[in-house]
């Protein structure tokens, strides 16, 4: 899946030159987290978040210096340089991105650094939450097989063989030991237990469900 199937194209954005109270209204007004801050011709300079907001705004107690301090400029509070993505990047590889820096959005740019999205932690779950198939009605296997080719194919014959429609397949390794991995299946299906008993009876091990037996046909 690709950086553009799921960043948000609609993207407010703000100078530098732009106030704090300019931004700190546009934050609560469209329940943003981040804004990218641009040049005129969309080219991604800094970055500036709620909690930079914050930091930067007087304290409730502090009244006669609310309004100087809220027209400070935003190149004085925003994060420069910034990390960006591609929209041809792929989905799985800017998640280590996030986990790695501990950021909560990525700004997408083409070559020339004109912004064109921005992805963020949500969108990057919901994107988990599709690749993973938890959005749909499906039963859950696992099943622990050794790490050689040709092996998925094997497997994936035997829901084949019961006309199951698989939603999703991810592979895990397996504790430390590389000669097996965990094929983890989502498969249309409420009643797995003829599925679970052909999976046993081709000698596989089911992680799980594995207290769970599947009826004798």
């Amino acid at each position: 899946m690709l950086v553009e199937e799921i960043m948000n194209r609609d993207v407010i954005t703000l100078s530098p030159t732009d106030t704090i109270e300019k931004a700190l209204h546009i934050l609560q007004l469209n329940r943003i987290r981040h804004i990218p801050i641009v040049e005129k011709n969309k080219d991604v300079i800094g970055i500036i978040s709620d909690r930079d907001i914050r930091d930067a705004s007087p304290s409730i107690f502090k009244n006669n210096t609310v309004a100087e301090e809220l027209k400070n400029e935003l190149h004085t509070i925003m994060s420069s340089p910034v990390v960006t993505v591609h929209p041809l990047d792929f989905v799985e590889e800017i998640a280590r991105i996030f986990y790695d820096e501990e950021f909560a959005c990525l700004p997408v740019v083409r070559k020339d650094n004109r912004l064109v999205g921005i992805v963020t932690e949500k969108d990057m779950l919901q994107t988990l939450i599709q690749l993973t198939g938890t959005n749909v009605p499906s039963s859950h296997i696992e099943v622990r097989v050794p790490h050689r080719p040709g092996i998925l194919p094997e497997v994936t014959s035997i829901f084949g063989k019961r006309k199951v429609n698989i939603v999703s397949v991810l592979v895990y390794p397996y504790k430390d030991d590389p000669a097996y991995k965990i094929l983890v299946f989502r498969i249309q299906t409420m009643n797995p237990l003829p599925i679970i008993q052909d999976l046993r009876d081709a000698g596989y091990d089911l992680m799980w469900p594995n207290n769970i037996p599947g009826p004798k046909q």
